[in-house]
């Protein structure tokens, strides 16, 4: 029992419909404030991520275009090389000239690439190199190292591989010079010979890989950004933390780079923190890689969620004011019925509740007025019904034991004992107690229909026997409705009613008919003698109320009001009179 109580129990034990509406209304702002807070703080971020974004892509396309101007320029002292017919002639298979004729060749070439590393400190080394196994360089004299093969060299292959196209390579240590290892990035390209057919030697330009360190670690994204190179490859060209990567110290996402197609964009969220990765393609298969942490560049976004945070509190407060105000003004209504709901329970039903809206808390104030007033006056009507009932009682039961019908059946009873008729005297005298045992009893107010029956026999056969000749009855009550039930002594009044203020003062035999059958689901009794009749005046007056002087209608109004009290308004007696012709009284009742 314990647990069903405990299980009956509301999940929030709120007293009040005030608090059961604040606290909804607060469960509602509160969710509401966070999803929007939480929302607005997303968008932002994303706004400012995507702005970053585009500033990153902005800044690589920058970086990107230096080194692409970079590289055009290391193009360009190619095409001197090309154009210049004092290197065309040197590597050409068809100068026959001895070494004492190309030492002017070697000089102007050697002027002309000096001049050029003049202009230009970032590059290391300016070579050619003649299939007709001719060498010169930008220095009077060089030693070729005796162990770096040039046929052998990366840029070599590639660069013939390339058919006159210029190939970038990966940075790496250059060692064909004796005695100088340099970290370069060589630009090699076949050249040709005036035909353009012909394939005549390489021309070869090292790079000082510390120019495009320089040009890429000057970009400042964030305090944590770098920029790194990749080439077609997937080599290092430059990277910050190059040293770490080659030491596996440190990890890049290289592979998704390189399968990562120029001017996009991604986002890699791992162990390092959330990063943003743009890259940009250069005309030459290298690829520039922009790397920035979202946290170094939304310098704000602490104070941004602070921010946030701080307008959601105070949202949260004047929402949960507000909502605190509205569940007093929704709820003062309902604490209103509610009083006055406490009043009619202490037995005030004269109360009427004030109704100020007709939503539906109106309505249900309205309801309650109507139920209170409905409610009033069915008590009224049952306290009239009890007290018409008792009246309607106590009439029947100075009715039924009258004692004129008393001192005269006696009379007649001592009469005939006189007269020595003694079965008369004992038929009327057993008649006579069956007739008041069946009064007196007030265990059962509804009987069975042959209870009734017999006592109407008994009542008549009293009758009979003290008026003789001047009364004869019959009793007609169908056999189908005997076991059916009716009010207790209902027939009595209309047929004592019949006999003396019909029969008894006339000068023709009286006569009685007492009948009984069913009408659907209704049962009918009938009571039909041939007395004085009535006026329609006097049928009228035998419905009034008792005015207290005359006895006549007295039990025919009780009868007729217990039989509405007991089955309902639609039930009751009629009565159909016809003066110096006879009287006959309907009775309906429900079949119980």
């Amino acid at each position: 029992m314990a647990k069903e109580r405990a299980l009956r129990l509301p999940i929030f034990p709120l007293k009040s419909i005030q608090s059961s509406i604040s606290f909804a209304f607060s469960c509602v702002i509160l969710a509401a404030i966070v999803a929007i807070s939480l929302i607005s703080y997303r968008l932002s971020v994303h706004a400012v991520e995507k702005n970053s974004q585009g500033y990153i892509e902005e800044i690589i396309k920058q970086v990107n275009t230096n080194i692409q101007s970079y590289v055009d320029n290391m193009e360009n002292i190619s095409l001197l090389a090309m154009t210049s017919k004092d290197v065309k002639y040197y590597i050409s298979d068809n100068s026959f000239i001895s070494a004492e004729e190309r030492r002017p060749y070697e000089k102007r070439i050697s002027d002309l690439f000096q001049a050029i590393l003049y202009t230009r400190k970032d590059i290391a080394n300016i070579m050619v190199f003649g299939y007709n196994g001719r060498f010169v360089s930008d220095r009077r004299i060089t030693d070729l190292n005796p162990n770096a093969g040039i046929a052998e060299q990366a840029w070599y292959k590639d660069a013939k591989a390339a058919g006159g196209k210029s190939v970038i390579s990966a940075p790496h240590i250059q060692n064909i010079i004796q005695n100088e290892y340099r970290w370069v990035v060589s630009l090699s390209r076949e050249l040709k010979s005036t035909d353009g057919i012909t394939a005549e030697g390489v021309f070869l330009v090292d790079l000082n890989l510390s120019v495009i360190n320089d040009l890429a670690s000057d970009i400042n994204l964030g305090k944590r950004g770098y920029v790194f190179i990749v080439d077609q490859k997937g080599n290092l060209v430059y990277h910050p933390q190059q040293q770490l990567i080659n030491g596996n110290l440190r990890t890049e996402l290289i592979s998704r780079v390189t399968g990562s197609p120029s001017g996009t964009s991604f986002i890699a969220d791992d162990a390092e923190g959330k990063r943003i990765y743009s890259i940009r393609d250069t005309n030459f298969g290298w690829k520039i890689v922009g790397v920035a942490y979202t946290d170094d560049l939304i310098a704000s976004k602490g104070a941004l969620r602070n921010s946030i945070l701080l307008y959601a509190l105070f949202g949260l407060g004047v929402s949960l004011l507000i909502s605190f105000w509205l569940s007093y003004r929704l709820s003062r209504p309902i604490r209103n019925l509610q009083a006055d709901m406490k009043l009619v329970e202490r037995g005030n039903f004269g109360i009427q509740t004030e109704i100020r809206q007709m939503n539906e808390i109106g309505q249900l104030g309205r309801t309650f007025n109507m139920m209170v007033g409905r409610i009033k006056t069915l008590m009224d009507e049952i306290i009239q019904n009890q007290e018409s009932k008792r009246k309607s009682e106590l009439q029947l039961l100075q009715a039924q034991i009258n004692p004129h019908f008393l001192y005269n059946t006696l009379d007649s009873i001592v009469w005939m004992a006189e007269q020595k008729q003694h079965e008369e005297v004992v038929l009327m005298t057993s008649a006579l107690a069956k007739l008041f045992r069946a009064s007196i009893t007030k265990d059962q107010e509804i009987v069975p229909i042959r209870v009734e029956a017999e006592h109407i026999a008994n009542y008549l056969l009293i009758q009979k026997m003290r008026y003789d000749s001047q009364l004869d009855y019959e009793i007609a009550i169908a056999d189908d409705i005997l076991r059916h039930k009716t009010l207790k002594l209902l027939l009595q009044p209309f047929v004592e009613n019949a006999i003396y203020h019909g029969i008894r003062g006339s000068a023709d035999k009286g006569w009685i008919a007492i009948r009984g059958s069913r009408q659907g689901d209704n049962v009918v009794f009938e009571v039909e003698d041939n007395g004085q009749g009535m006026t329609p005046e006097q049928l009228q007056r035998l419905f009034l109320p008792d005015d207290g002087q005359s006895r006549k209608g007295i039990g025919i109004r009780n009868v007729n009001e217990r039989i509405k009290l007991y089955f309902g308004r639609e039930y009751g007696v009629q009565i159909r009179s016809e003066l110096e012709a006879g009287t006959c009284v309907t009775i309906t009742i429900p079949t119980l």
